[in-house]
This record gives C-alpha cells, sequence and structure tokens, in this order.
C-alpha cells in the first residue's frame, strides 16, 4: 500500500518537529513524536482488523486523541468516518447504516476497548479508494448523507489554505469547531502539518472560549456564527470589553476565520472590532468541496461587506437561471462550482452523486446567489428554501437580515409554512436585545423601510435561542417544527 498524501505529509511534520507540542488540550499534551508513536501503535492494531479502504467509525469531541485515531486509521489505510462522542445511540446506528464501519476506535476508551469490532462486513466500494473521510451531514429527507472526501483532495485543500494563512511552527490554534465536521479538520491539520501548537475545547462556551485566547496566547482560530452570536449575547458589555482589553495586551491573535452560514453586517462589524488588530477572513464553501470554495479577504470586507468574497485560485464558479443559461450581473441563480477539491461522492448513494452535477460537470450548491459587476458573489438564500408567497418567490435571509435593521432585534431566523390560501406564510423567530419591547405592528412599520409589502412576517414568535443542528448551523426545519407542533406561541400587540 503506497502511504496515502496526509500520512506523509503529517509523517514529515512529526519528523522534523518531534519534541514540540502538537496537542494541547488540559493537562493532556502530546508532542508531535507523541502523536506518531502513538497513532503507528493504533495503526498496527487496526491492520490486523483489515481496515483499508473501509470506513473506521472514530468517536471524537475535539481530544488530543481523536487526532491519533485519524493518523492511526489514515496510516492502516483506513477511512475516517468521525462521530461525536455524545451522539445518542440512535444517531450513531443511522450513521453505522450509512457506513458499514467494521471497526470502532474511541482513544478515551480503556486501552482493551480503545478498539471495537463492530458487527458486520464491509462492502467495498469504488468511492472508497483513496478515501481519507467520510463526513456525515443532514439530508433534505433526513437521513445523513456520507461525504467521501479523499487525500488528495483534502490534502489539496489544506495547500489551498495555508498560502493563504500562512500559519507555522510558531502558531498557536484554537480548535472549538467540532473535529466531526471538515471546517474544524482542516483548521486543526493545517496547523499540525506545519509543526503549530494545536489547543482543543471539547465544548464549546463562551467563558471558556476568551479565557483560552488569553491564557494560551492564541494566535489562529476558526469559529461559526453561532459561536460569535452566543459569545456577545451571554456576556454584558462590562465582560466583552474586559475580554477584548485582555486580547489587546496579550497581543497574539493575528486571524481568525469565520463560515458555515451568514454573519450579518452588524455581527461582522461587532466582530471585526472585538478582534482588531487582528483580521478576519469570511469563507464560505460545502463539506462537499472540502470547504474554503471562497473568501472575502479583510481588505475587501469594507467595499463588500454582504459578499463571500471571490473563489480561491483554481476553482472556477458559475451562476446559472432557472433555464441553465449565466445570470448577468445582479440577477439571482443557481451557484455551481468546479474545484479540484471535490468528493469523491455520496457513500453508497451513486445516483444522489450523480444528482448533484450538471450535465457539464458543475457541481449544483444548491445556494442562490448574485454575481457584481467586479466578481463579488453574494449568497442570497437556498434553492429549498424559497417562500413562494402568493406566488411570490422570497428568500428567508432578504427577510432575515431586513428584520435585523429592526430596534431591538438581535436575531432573527424566518422560514415558510404551508397555507391553503397563499400557498405559504412567513413565519419569523425573533431574539429580542436585553431589555427590548418586540411588538408585531411595530415591526412591520420598521420592515415597509426596507421591503416589498409581500415579503412582511405573517407571524412572529419570540424565543430565547434560534434552533441549529449538529454543525452548529441555524436549522429552518428545526424552526418549521416548532411552528408546526406549537412549541412557539405567536408574538401579539
Amino acid at each position: 500500500m503506497a502511504e496515502p498524501l496526509l500520512v506523509k505529509a503529517l509523517r514529515e511534520a512529526c519528523e522534523s518537529h518531534g519534541p514540540r507540542p502538537a496537542l494541547v488540550s488540559g493537562d493532556v499534551a502530546l508532542s508531535y513524536e507523541d502523536l506518531w508513536c502513538q497513532a503507528s501503535e493504533l495503526a498496527a492494531q487496526l491492520r490486523d482488523e483489515g481496515v483499508e479502504n473501509a470506513p473506521v467509525m472514530v468517536r471524537c469531541s475535539n481530544h488530543p486523541s481523536d487526532f491519533v485515531a485519524f493518523l492511526g486509521v489514515w496510516m492502516a489505510g483506513g477511512v475516517v468516518a468521525s462521530v461525536h462522542r455524545t451522539s445518542p445511540p440512535e444517531v450513531v446506528q443511522a450513521l453505522q447504516a450509512k457506513a458499514a464501519c467494521v471497526v470502532m476506535v474511541d482513544g478515551l476508551a480503556k486501552p482493551a476497548d480503545k478498539v471495537q469490532r463492530l458487527t458486520g462486513n464491509a462492502v467495498p466500494q469504488h468511492v472508497l479508494q483513496d478515501a481519507a473521510l467520510v463526513i456525515f451531514t443532514s439530508g433534505s429527507t433526513g437521513q445523513p448523507k456520507g461525504v467521501v472526501l479523499s487525500h488528495q483532495a483534502f490534502a489539496g485543500k489544506l495547500t489551498q489554505n495555508q498560502r493563504l494563512f500562512q500559519v507555522n511552527a510558531e502558531t498557536t490554534t484554537l480548535l472549538v469547531l467540532n473535529n466531526t465536521f471538515s471546517f474544524g479538520i482542516w483548521v486543526a491539520l493545517m496547523t499540525l502539518l506545519q509543526g503549530g501548537r494545536v489547543v482543543t475545547l471539547g465544548r464549546f462556551t463562551p467563558q471558556d472560549f476568551l479565557s483560552l485566547l488569553q491564557h494560551e496566547a492564541i494566535s489562529f482560530f476558526g469559529v461559526v456564527p453561532t459561536m460569535v452570536r452566543a459569545t456577545f449575547g451571554t456576556l454584558t458589555a462590562a465582560e466583552l470589553a474586559q475580554a477584548r482589553t485582555a486580547l489587546q495586551q496579550t497581543g497574539r491573535l493575528k486571524q481568525v476565520v469565520i463560515g458555515g452560514e451568514s454573519l450579518g453586517a452588524a455581527l461582522s462589524a461587532q466582530l471585526r472590532e472585538f478582534i482588531a488588530p487582528a483580521e478576519l477572513f469570511d469563507v464560505y464553501g460545502l463539506t462537499e468541496t472540502s470547504t474554503s470554495d471562497f473568501v472575502l479577504e479583510p481588505c475587501d470586507y469594507a467595499a463588500h461587506p454582504d459578499s463571500i468574497g471571490k473563489p480561491f485560485p483554481g476553482i472556477a464558479f458559475r451562476v446559472i437561471d432557472g433555464k441553465g443559461q449565466p445570470c448577468p450581473p445582479g440577477v439571482t441563480g443557481e451557484l455551481q462550482l468546479s474545484t479540484p477539491y471535490m468528493m469523491a461522492g455520496y457513500l453508497g448513494d451513486p445516483e444522489l452523486t450523480r444528482q448533484c452535477f450538471s450535465e457539464e460537470g458543475w457541481f449544483r450548491t444548491g445556494d442562490l446567489a448574485q454575481v457584481d459587476a467586479t466578481g463579488f458573489v453574494q449568497v442570497v438564500g437556498r434553492l429549498k428554501e424559497l417562500i413562494v408567497r402568493g406566488g411570490n418567490k422570497i428568500t428567508p435571509m432578504e427577510v432575515e437580515l431586513a428584520l435585523l435593521k429592526c430596534d431591538g432585534v438581535a436575531q432573527a431566523m424566518v422560514a415558510g409554512m404551508p397555507d391553503p390560501i397563499m400557498g405559504q406564510r412567513i413565519h419569523a423567530l425573533l431574539i429580542g436585545k436585553p431589555g427590548a419591547l418586540l411588538r408585531p405592528e411595530a415591526l412591520r412599520h420598521s420592515l415597509l423601510q426596507h421591503l416589498d409589502r409581500f415579503k412582511l412576517p405573517d407571524t412572529y414568535y419570540l424565543g430565547d435561542t434560534l434552533p441549529t443542528g449538529r454543525t452548529g448551523k441555524i436549522d429552518r426545519g428545526q424552526l418549521q417544527q416548532w411552528i408546526a407542533t406549537d412549541v412557539l406561541q405567536p408574538l401579539t400587540d
């Protein structure tokens, strides 16, 4: 078996940076020598289990041992199918049904239980040749999709991102993103390949997050907007000011990368002020494309605050209308991509894989976008989330951005619900700012300054938090379920 690309890259890093710290979590610290030695021991066990080109379930929770497991599986020729340690049995069973893993690895288990044989046999699949990762994402049917990423694609993506972020052996990265998803995995691996130090946080809380930024002298980290909202929404103004002062006094933070969903203009401005003079890079990408397809660089933010930026080198895109024709600047259509970092396919679902590509081979993102005359792209919604109210097509994001301009609204989420007369009605869940008194009539009056009347929400709800999925992204399907089952009560005047 030829040495897989990610194994080769990590071996070279371990050989070059042997005694230097690689991974730290609380009292647990692994050097590069420790990482390689422990992974080698695990790989020897896994070879006896016959895992070559087969998915191996790896239990994860942002612990240093998780990365030992990743490397050990790859050294044995296996494919990492990561699942969070806190996932309920029903979720684990659904993922196992999709991946048909032959072995499960848990680096935090007792020595005798770290490698467990699972029932059933691996089913050979062409899509698993040279595969490094199976990343599970939510499907529109509610069943998980297993996105298969090859060593070549993911190693190439790491090289692409490194050209932009230029981390090095002096970099200390804070990992708060789950390492069950590609965003968290590349943030950590990119640092390890350069000999830097990765500090991991198993469970995100604003207090622990800010404490580690200061006390571990963090220079680089990645987050999703949900974490930013939680931080700014939980802490008082005085606590945030104190944290910002401590961050500036430490003086180590250089770069922050954010992605996963739209940040929004107000939250983006607040975050940029908080981390200054560090720079914020806003990335857009999909699991299927190994993430990070577009980037809004700091120098472009002022002129294009609502944009996802421009594509990374080597990535092509087009915006297509319903007839498959290119959209002119300023006209909304579906964003489609061509990239060398594309997935090998969906595990066990060649038909779904086929449906995700156009006849010309472009990947259908399902995102609605516009491109301006200078080549900057703005995502305005999702094809499947379009609300059709009385024949009018409305993107939830457009309504959400308008709601965030209303006095007293801290967060907003919009979804369409079936209606026998209008086809769909617009429903909005709002999180108010402290002390704010939100009333539907006042909201409607304010929204008319930004939206056509047919785009105004029909029903408003007031809540404490927005529903989120496993990746930390807002979950519109969960909001629809809340509304359908009367978990939320309509807001009245």
